[in-house]
Protein backbone atom coordinates (compact mmCIF):
# COMPACT_ATOMS: atom_id res chain seq x y z
CA UNK A 1 0.00 0.00 0.00
CA UNK A 2 2.85 2.39 -0.63
CA UNK A 3 3.52 3.17 3.08
CA UNK A 4 -0.17 3.74 4.56
CA UNK A 5 -2.49 1.31 5.79
CA UNK A 6 -6.44 1.39 5.95
CA UNK A 7 -7.48 0.11 9.07
CA UNK A 8 -11.20 0.97 9.48
CA UNK A 9 -11.62 4.61 8.92
CA UNK A 10 -8.45 5.31 9.47
CA UNK A 11 -5.71 6.13 6.91
CA UNK A 12 -2.32 5.77 8.99
CA UNK A 13 0.88 7.16 7.64
CA UNK A 14 3.50 4.22 7.98
CA UNK A 15 6.36 6.07 9.17
CA UNK A 16 8.98 3.45 9.11
CA UNK A 17 8.19 4.30 4.94
CA UNK A 18 9.37 8.26 5.24
CA UNK A 19 12.73 9.16 3.98
CA UNK A 20 13.20 11.15 7.09
CA UNK A 21 11.08 11.54 10.22
CA UNK A 22 13.26 14.02 11.80
CA UNK A 23 15.16 16.74 10.49
CA UNK A 24 18.87 15.89 10.05
CA UNK A 25 20.46 20.01 10.25
CA UNK A 26 18.97 21.91 13.24
CA UNK A 27 16.69 25.04 12.60
CA UNK A 28 18.58 28.18 12.63
CA UNK A 29 15.53 30.50 12.72
CA UNK A 30 11.64 30.60 13.99
CA UNK A 31 9.40 29.00 10.99
CA UNK A 32 12.14 27.10 9.88
CA UNK A 33 11.02 24.02 7.22
CA UNK A 34 11.31 20.29 7.64
CA UNK A 35 9.11 19.04 4.77
CA UNK A 36 7.97 15.62 4.82
CA UNK A 37 7.10 14.36 1.05
CA UNK A 38 3.98 11.45 1.99
CA UNK A 39 3.95 8.34 0.72
CA UNK A 40 1.78 7.35 -2.18
CA UNK A 41 -1.58 6.64 -0.69
CA UNK A 42 -4.12 4.02 -2.11
CA UNK A 43 -5.97 5.18 -5.50
CA UNK A 44 -9.46 4.43 -3.98
CA UNK A 45 -8.96 6.86 -1.05
CA UNK A 46 -12.07 9.18 -1.36
CA UNK A 47 -10.39 12.08 0.21
CA UNK A 48 -13.77 14.16 0.19
CA UNK A 49 -14.99 11.71 3.14
CA UNK A 50 -11.42 12.31 5.54
CA UNK A 51 -12.45 14.94 7.64
CA UNK A 52 -9.89 14.52 10.57
CA UNK A 53 -5.90 14.56 10.43
CA UNK A 54 -3.71 13.57 13.37
CA UNK A 55 -0.32 14.06 13.66
CA UNK A 56 1.98 13.89 16.59
CA UNK A 57 6.14 15.11 17.27
CA UNK A 58 8.12 15.51 20.00
CA UNK A 59 10.80 18.56 20.02
CA UNK A 60 14.44 18.92 20.82
CA UNK A 61 17.25 21.78 21.87
CA UNK A 62 20.28 21.39 19.98
CA UNK A 63 22.02 19.63 22.66
CA UNK A 64 19.13 16.73 21.78
CA UNK A 65 17.09 17.24 24.86
CA UNK A 66 13.77 16.76 24.67
CA UNK A 67 11.59 19.82 25.62
CA UNK A 68 8.19 19.58 26.69
CA UNK A 69 5.10 20.02 24.74
CA UNK A 70 3.70 23.30 24.88
CA UNK A 71 1.66 25.99 23.10
CA UNK A 72 4.53 27.49 20.73
CA UNK A 73 6.74 25.34 19.84
CA UNK A 74 5.92 24.20 16.65
CA UNK A 75 3.13 24.37 13.31
CA UNK A 76 2.39 22.14 11.12
CA UNK A 77 0.84 22.69 7.37
CA UNK A 78 -0.57 19.62 4.79
CA UNK A 79 0.34 20.69 1.61
CA UNK A 80 -0.90 19.19 -1.94
CA UNK A 81 1.33 20.16 -4.27
CA UNK A 82 5.31 20.34 -2.77
CA UNK A 83 5.87 22.03 -5.86
CA UNK A 84 4.22 24.79 -4.76
CA UNK A 85 3.66 27.06 -2.43
CA UNK A 86 4.29 25.10 0.55
CA UNK A 87 3.66 27.75 3.53
CA UNK A 88 0.23 29.38 2.63
CA UNK A 89 -0.94 32.02 3.79
CA UNK A 90 0.14 33.48 7.71
CA UNK A 91 -2.89 32.15 8.58
CA UNK A 92 -5.01 29.18 8.01
CA UNK A 93 -5.52 26.77 4.94
CA UNK A 94 -4.91 28.45 1.11
CA UNK A 95 -5.48 26.78 -2.13
CA UNK A 96 -2.20 24.53 -1.68
CA UNK A 97 -2.30 24.17 1.99
CA UNK A 98 -5.88 22.51 2.99
CA UNK A 99 -4.63 22.50 6.61
CA UNK A 100 -2.16 24.18 8.80
CA UNK A 101 -2.16 24.61 12.22
CA UNK A 102 0.07 25.99 15.51
CA UNK A 103 0.46 24.85 18.93
CA UNK A 104 1.16 21.34 18.06
CA UNK A 105 1.36 19.52 21.42
CA UNK A 106 -0.21 22.60 23.41
CA UNK A 107 -3.15 22.94 24.48
CA UNK A 108 -4.53 25.62 21.72
CA UNK A 109 -4.01 23.22 19.09
CA UNK A 110 -5.85 20.00 18.72
CA UNK A 111 -3.94 18.19 15.60
CA UNK A 112 -2.28 16.21 18.75
CA UNK A 113 -5.37 15.05 20.20
CA UNK A 114 -6.96 11.52 19.51
CA UNK A 115 -10.04 13.08 17.77
CA UNK A 116 -7.23 15.26 15.27
CA UNK A 117 -8.47 18.13 14.04
CA UNK A 118 -10.76 18.99 10.92
CA UNK A 119 -9.81 18.81 7.75
CA UNK A 120 -11.10 19.74 4.00
CA UNK A 121 -9.60 18.08 1.98
CA UNK A 122 -10.44 17.71 -2.27
CA UNK A 123 -7.44 15.08 -3.22
CA UNK A 124 -4.32 13.47 -1.19
CA UNK A 125 -1.45 15.32 -0.12
CA UNK A 126 1.45 15.17 -1.27
CA UNK A 127 3.23 16.34 1.95
CA UNK A 128 3.29 17.67 5.48
CA UNK A 129 5.36 20.51 6.56
CA UNK A 130 6.44 20.72 9.86
CA UNK A 131 7.95 24.57 11.32
CA UNK A 132 9.27 25.14 14.84
CA UNK A 133 7.56 28.03 16.41
CA UNK A 134 10.42 28.91 19.12
CA UNK A 135 14.04 29.39 18.44
CA UNK A 136 14.77 26.30 21.10
CA UNK A 137 13.42 24.09 18.93
CA UNK A 138 16.10 22.52 17.31
CA UNK A 139 15.09 18.96 15.76
CA UNK A 140 11.41 17.85 15.28
CA UNK A 141 10.55 14.43 15.12
CA UNK A 142 7.55 13.38 13.63
CA UNK A 143 5.60 10.30 15.31
CA UNK A 144 2.29 9.99 14.00
CA UNK A 145 0.46 11.12 10.98
CA UNK A 146 -2.89 10.09 10.82
CA UNK A 147 -6.08 10.72 7.97
CA UNK A 148 -9.72 9.29 8.95
CA UNK A 149 -13.39 10.33 9.09
CA UNK A 150 -15.22 10.67 12.24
Amino acid sequence: MGGVGLFAQRLEVDLSKLQATKNAAPFTKNYDDFLIMLPEFPANTDWTQINRIGAKAKYFDGDGKEIGQADGQAMVTLIYDPKGDIRGPGDGPGPNTPFKQFNVGGNSGSVHRDAGAAVRLTKAPGAILFQNSNANVKFIEVTEITFFRR
